[in-house]
């Protein structure tokens, strides 16, 4: 069992052998790279508002209506955006406890059992966060405070991080399939 600190960093995501799997994969990196860095502007922001929040309320006693919904909504933004980029290096959490008692074959099958239900039931996420989205915009649904944001906004956060990830699992559970076994591949 692994529990990340005994772990080598890893060098970036593993690149399919098929050709068009791995443009796909090298355009999902950059696309989870640039969500990564406007997650973490996102992240800075977001304790920036709640920072103020708490000093003008403190200081100054002006309410502020706003500042928790614009963090909840970064911090749904943050949250979802960066799912895609965390599964290209593996680094969601796993329950490790069988990797080591099975044989190398059955593990990978192991590994290909789980990233396939895994996109299952990221892409029936995705698909319902997208509903949610399409009723938040057709009814113009907003929240229940007087800033009264449009619900839009998160739900299409959820739903575009949610979509990324699906299609992150799925580019891994292709390249299962297409890839060479490790003894037969060539060195780049």
């Amino acid at each position: 069992m692994s529990h990340g600190v005994d772990l080598a960093p890893a060098a970036g995501p593993a690149v399919p052998d098929h050709p068009l799997l791995a443009a796909v994969s090298r355009l999902l990196e950059r696309l989870n790279s640039a969500l990564l860095k406007l997650s973490m502007a996102a992240l800075v922001i977001t304790a920036l508002v709640l920072t103020y929040s708490v000093v003008s309320r403190y200081l100054f006693k002006l309410p502020t209506d706003w500042q928790d919904e614009a963090a909840v909504f970064m911090l749904v933004g943050v949250t979802f955006f960066c799912t895609g980029y965390v599964q290209s290096l593996r680094g969601h959490i796993g329950i490790e406890a069988l990797a080591s008692l099975l044989p190398p074959r059955m593990n990978a099958l192991r590994l290909f059992l789980v990233d396939l239900v895994s996109c299952l039931f990221c892409a029936f996420f995705s698909w319902k966060s997208w509903t949610l989205w399409h009723e938040a915009w057709a009814d113009g649904q907003t929240t229940s405070s007087t800033f009264a944001p449009p619900l839009w906004i998160p739900y299409g956060m959820m739903a575009l991080g949610m979509s990324l990830l699906t299609l992150q699992i799925l580019v891994q559970v292709l390249a299962h399939l297409t890839n060479k076994p490790a003894g037969q591949r060539s060195a780049p």
